[in-house]
């Protein structure tokens, strides 16, 4: 059905360009379009909208025929157009593993739709019904969500345990929603939230992964987990955080290891810009005290974090190479700093930590200090920052990377195949240029080689090196 005469009414919000195409097209074929999800509660908000989604009556298959550049997401009838994920009104069904309904079928109501969804906030439409003329677009909200919105509730829509039955999800959903947007989760979904709480068990690693960076955005982090304490849903999503509470921690007004952690998570998140490996690591820079407490102190703590941490994140599917980064800053984090090291010291302590480091364990540090109820900034932190940035700007040998030599030349000239003897060799010789950097020529670099493994004897070879 053709477009009746008439201009569409202006929204009450920004509409990005391509999702206004999607609307349009759908229009002018006659069809039902409507902005729906975070999207519309986000634009009444006035906050920064980036991902539109938009219900429909057409079938999918109609879908791809009005955008012929379409590709089908899933088999729940959505469809990729334009940037936008445009899906056919649907109802849900039985939810077997608390994730996916058992089967979808497709409705022509709207109203059908949003009842489905998971909060009231979320179950805002704003758009035009099939065959409306153009002018009549308007709100369809089946279940005062923009009620909630201005009195700032978080609600389940019609029965929250149903809800969190049918989508464990949404548990996780619920707190970091509450976080980031501002919103308080009212009683009765707080309540089934707690009763549901092992359900969270079913959510992938995956998914799980997704709601935590998304948590790390909030203005305040730590409240996106205060509300996981709360509910009980910390511990079977998070063991190695739930262990921090009650750990004992000497620090004045702080409660327990675990209100350290959200202390340092929060003070991670004034630093700008903001930087998602340091809330990462303020977040699990001590998930090792636990098992380490021993007589009111945490022995190792940092080195058994570290491998906590990488553990946690290979869990929720973090990028490999991002885990490793983290642990290796959380590993490093408890350095103590004299001002009577040389600098000798001060370049063997940027090699330790690794120059891409450098900054990141200083803001972990300083994170820590302030969840630790520092008011003032450690003079002594500030005072290695500026050494090592001395030893960096007078172009100092930090790494084997910075030495004279390298693999290829010490095989040339020892007459050796590979082996782990070249890396212990440039190890010896980078302490050797870290104490003085005058010895960092090829020549000298050479000569110490030759006298720390001599060459193989009747061209047979040694595997390694002499001690």
């Amino acid at each position: 059905m053709p477009e009746q005469a008439g201009a569409p009414a202006a929204p009450p919000f920004p509409i990005a360009a391509h999702a206004a195409e999607v609307l349009a097209r759908l229009w002018a074929a006659g069809h039902a379009g409507w902005l729906v999800g975070g999207a519309v509660r986000d634009a009444l908000l006035g906050r920064e909208t980036h991902d539109w989604d938009v219900a429909t009556d057409a079938r999918p298959e109609t879908i791809l025929g009005i955008f012929p550049e379409g590709e089908y997401e899933n088999r729940f009838g959505t469809v990729l157009a334009l940037g936008v994920e445009v899906t056919t009104f649907r109802r849900d069904h039985h939810y077997p593993d608390h994730r996916r309904p058992a089967e979808v079928t497709f409705t022509d109501d709207v109203d059908e739709d949003l009842v489905r969804r998971d909060f009231t906030v979320n179950a805002i439409a704003w758009g035009r019904a099939a065959g409306a003329p153009a002018g009549s677009e308007g709100f369809r909200d089946p279940s005062g969500g923009r009620a909630d919105l201005a009195e700032g509730i978080l609600r389940a829509v019609g029965d929250p345990a149903r809800r969190f039955d049918e989508d464990a999800l949404r548990l996780l959903r619920a707190a970091r929603i509450s976080a980031t947007v501002g919103l308080r989760i009212e009683p009765a979904t707080h309540a089934a939230m707690t009763l549901h709480a092992d359900d969270v068990r079913w959510v992938s690693g995956e998914r799980v992964g997704i709601e935590l960076r998304r948590m790390l955005e909030a203005p305040r982090p730590s409240a996106a987990f205060r509300i996981l304490t709360e509910t009980g849903l910390l511990r079977p999503v998070f063991p190695e955080l739930a262990a921090q509470i009650g750990v004992p921690q000497a620090k004045a007004g702080i409660a327990d290891c675990w209100e350290h952690t959200l202390r340092t998570l929060d003070a991670a998140a004034t630093v700008t810009p903001r930087d998602e490996r340091l809330l990462l690591c303020a977040l699990l820079h001590d998930t090792g005290k636990p098992a380490t407490m021993e007589g009111g102190h945490f022995r190792g703590h940092e080195a058994v974090g570290a491998v906590f941490a990488e553990a946690l994140l290979a869990r929720v599917a973090w990028p490999r190479r991002e885990a490793r980064l983290v642990g290796r800053a959380i590993a490093a984090h408890m350095f103590h700093y004299e001002p009577t090291w040389t600098d000798a010291a001060v370049r063997r302590f940027i090699h330790r930590v690794g120059a891409d480091l450098l900054a990141l364990v200083f803001a972990l540090r300083r994170a820590d200090d302030t969840g630790s109820g520092e008011e003032l900034p450690d003079p002594g932190l500030t005072e290695l920052e500026d050494r090592v940035a001395a030893q960096i700007a007078a172009g100092m040998p930090l790494g084997i990377g910075d030495l004279a030599v390298d693999g290829h030349d010490l095989q040339a000239e020892l007459g050796r195949p590979p082996g782990p003897w070249i890396g212990e060799i440039l190890e010896r010789l980078l302490d050797s240029v870290t104490n003085d950097p005058a010895r960092n020529t090829r020549d000298q670099l050479l000569m110490d080689a030759r006298a720390w493994v001599p060459r193989p004897a009747g061209g047979k070879d040694a595997s390694e090196p002499t001690r």
